[in-house]
């Protein structure tokens, strides 16, 4: 019967793509293992990922650039990756595939794309190994030392050696550290391993130690004696944030650099991608990589203001839940915080309007701001109310934001939606920090005011957003093809 041969057709199609599905994952591991190539798909990240995950995101590759993205085509480009020279890399094998789709009669195979596209690799200047301290290991330290052990391949690039916490560690409370790293009731399993020597007083995670180091002041410490040099140290501890108290982790012997992860008071504050380039790390010393709010909301801002221009608008930000607040009902130095956070929707400020002016100085003193907390404990979404120069229309604005979500400068920082069903569970994991919702967009008829509506996993999206900038400051960013 026919529908007996079409059904039997599509089984084989389906077992062919799991197939090369496997293949894809086994290729990206060894290049990422045996190479330091990571490879992304449109920026989602492929590392650990399985054979439906790979499948949905190249369904959601193809229905982003409008044509289809090939798992088979995805996997002839790997292939010829894999056969090539190449420097440690990051390279999105989505755009490389939707290229050589579009640019498929001009190259005689995927070898030859490959070496024509990624031929600049072989200019790309040698990495030297940078070490990184955590100082404090709440939920963004926890957060960045999960990333950094996941994405350490050959240690090339940023090598966690050592976490500074206050208090005593022995092996009881090693433990209890090891185990919160472990599971995370938002963000889920570790997926590594994570042990415990007390002897040396040390986190065993992937089979790397971790020193732990107890200290009350950040200059009392000597790193050296850890064998660590030239140390990034990132603070989250949010005990510092100025520039004077900052200053106290260079006077620690084997520090180089600090970043805190909070917005900062006289030191550069960066939303990496808009303005990162515009301090050096040979001459700045200390930098803050703002906060989860304004590296969410700040590269659609830039896209707005650079394409449309912005006359005023008005920020609101719908955020979960912090350890800032109380659990139940109880006195807080804020205003409404101090009301159980579960279970209140709580008006509060946010500083995030005025800081985006520290990045970008054109909208200095146009946007005003304020912040919403949620019984949600991640996921957040901002709301921009814009009031622009020039006239635009929903698809006016929807490809602006495409355009710059697929190339430029902004590509890791921006993720295009398409779901009209999206809510602020689903965003979770996300590691742009910015996710344009293009399906809640609106434009008033007269085309000068829109409404813009920016998801963003305050933690994971703006850990992502630290660790990018950490590289930059360690000089230790790869050859990147996106």
């Amino acid at each position: 019967m026919p529908n007996s041969k079409s059904y039997e057709k599509e089984l084989a199609f389906q077992a062919d793509r799991r197939k090369a599905t496997t293949e894809f994952i086994k290729i990206t591991s060894d290049l990422w293992y045996d190479k330091s190539i990571e490879v992304v798909l449109f920026k989602n990240q492929i590392i650990d990922k399985n054979v439906s995950d790979i499948i949905h995101l190249h369904e959601y590759a193809g229905e982003f650039v409008q044509k289809p993205i090939s798992i088979f085509d995805s996997v002839e480009i790997l292939r010829a990756i894999n056969d090539i020279p190449l420097p440690p890399s990051k390279l999105d094998i989505g755009k490389l595939t939707y290229e050589y789709h579009t640019d498929e009669n001009n190259f005689n195979d995927a070898k030859a794309f490959v070496l024509t596209k990624l031929k600049n690799a072989s200019e790309s200047e040698e990495i030297v190994p940078r070490d990184v301290v955590l100082y404090g290991f709440g939920r963004i330290g926890r957060l960045l030392a999960r990333e950094l052990m996941a994405k350490t391949g050959k240690g090339n690039q940023l090598r966690l050696r050592a976490i500074v916490t206050r208090g005593e560690s022995n092996a009881n409370i090693l433990e209890k550290r090891a185990n919160l790293l472990r599971t995370d009731s938002v963000h889920g399993k570790f997926m590594g391993t994570v042990g415990i020597d007390a002897k040396k007083s040390a986190l065993i995670i992937n089979g790397t130690t971790v020193h732990i180091i107890n200290a009350a002041k950040p200059e009392d410490i000597d790193y050296t004696k850890y064998g660590i040099s030239n140390a990034l140290v990132i603070d989250n501890s949010g005990a510092f944030r100025d520039k004077k108290e900052l200053s106290r982790h260079l006077k620690s012997k084997g520090s180089s650099h600090v970043l805190l992860t909070a917005p900062g008071k006289e030191v550069p504050n960066i939303v990496h991608g808009v303005n990162h380039t515009e301090h050096d790390p040979d001459t700045t010393k200390i930098f803050s990589a703002a906060s989860c709010t304004t590296n969410a909301i700040t590269p659609i801002l830039k896209v707005v203001e650079d394409s449309l221009g912005i006359k005023k608008g008005h920020l609101e930000t719908i955020h979960a839940y912090t350890n800032d607040q109380n659990l139940v009902d109880n006195m807080h130095g804020k205003y409404r915080r101090g009301r159980a956070a579960a279970l209140n929707m709580v008006i509060t400020e946010t500083g995030a309007g005025q800081a985006v002016a520290k990045a970008l100085p054109a909208l200095k003193g146009k946007l005003t701001s304020n912040a919403i907390r949620v019984p949600v404990p991640n996921g957040s979404l901002a709301i921009l109310n814009l009031e622009i120069e020039s006239k635009t229309s929903l698809d006016g604005i929807n490809t602006i934001l495409k355009k710059y979500a697929l190339e430029g400068d902004l590509v890791e920082q921006i993720k295009y939606s398409l779901s009209k069903e999206m809510v602020s569970s689903d965003i979770v994991g996300t590691s742009a920090p910015s996710i344009y919702d293009s399906k809640a967009t609106i434009v008033e008829k007269n085309g000068k005011n829109i409404i813009l509506y920016i998801w963003y996993d305050n933690e994971y999206g703006y850990s992502h957003q630290v660790i990018r900038l950490a590289k930059y400051i360690a000089k230790v960013r790869r050859f990147t093809y996106y």
